[in-house]
């Protein structure tokens, strides 16, 4: 764990910024000291980097946690995004400092204004914010998560997570025991009830995401035991199968 000023020291983002974060939602700390400081473990850091590519594509406070809090973000894809918009980024600057170095060794004046284009980069972005949080299923989770108290968002946090430990405890029976099988169905219920509507559809995308190495793998695995991400993923798989045949 990293206080609120090693974390600051470490990545360049201020204390008055990390408490803004915390204070919006955006980055909130994994714990508290006895003192009361704000805590930050790694997978907090590993999220505050992706705010950072966002912001460095000058995605706003209110898009990034959109896309963050999304049902279905996926770290990994939305790395690829990143990487597109980033590439697109320096190929922008790229055209910029030719353009700018073309007038300074020839001293011509031009009206080509070509370079300054962004429309690319632009229908770029906005595609990738449209991917997030344009689903039925995320506007159902924010109109929801605006009455949550603190107090039972982090209830429920717990409570989900408990789900995984459990899970954890089933790992020798096999993902596609009945017990397991009857957790994944408990699962499914619970993110209906208390997040979203959870269709197959969704359930074998989170799936997807809880064993895929991200953030919300190490959560798992923190909560069942090494592992158990992965086995979560394929326990839902076969769940999902089934319904389908």
């Amino acid at each position: 764990m990293r206080t609120v000023h090693e974390v600051s020291k470490l990545t360049g983002v201020s204390i008055r910024t990390l408490q803004y974060y915390d204070k919006i939602g955006l980055l909130p700390p994994a714990d508290y000291s006895v003192s009361g400081y704000r805590l930050y473990d790694d997978t907090a850091l590993e999220k505050l980097q992706q705010i950072l590519l966002f912001r460095e594509l000058e995605f706003s406070l209110k898009e990034i946690k959109q896309i963050l809090d999304a049902p279905d973000f996926d770290r990994n894809r939305a790395l690829e995004q990143q990487i597109e918009m980033l590439t697109l980024k320096r190929e922008h600057l790229d055209h910029l400092i030719t353009f700018a170095r073309g007038i300074q060794m020839i001293g011509v004046k031009t009206l080509d204004f070509s370079a300054f284009d962004t429309r690319k980069m632009d229908e770029y972005a906005r595609q990738a914010k449209a991917t997030w949080g344009n689903t039925q299923e995320y506007k159902e989770f924010e109109k929801r998560a605006e009455k949550w108290t603190k107090e039972e968002e982090q209830a429920m946090e717990q409570e989900f997570m408990e789900l995984f430990r459990e899970f954890g405890e089933m790992r020798l029976l096999g993902p596609d025991s009945l017990k397991v099988q009857n957790q994944v169905q408990k699962l499914q219920e619970y993110i209906g009830e208390h997040f979203y509507p959870c269709s197959d559809k969704i359930l074998a995308g989170l799936g997807q995401m809880y064993e895929g190495g991200g953030a919300m793998t190490e959560q798992i695995d923190r909560a069942g035991g090494a592992g158990t991400g992965e086995f979560v993923g394929e326990a839902i798989r076969i769940y999902v199968k089934r319904l389908g045949s």
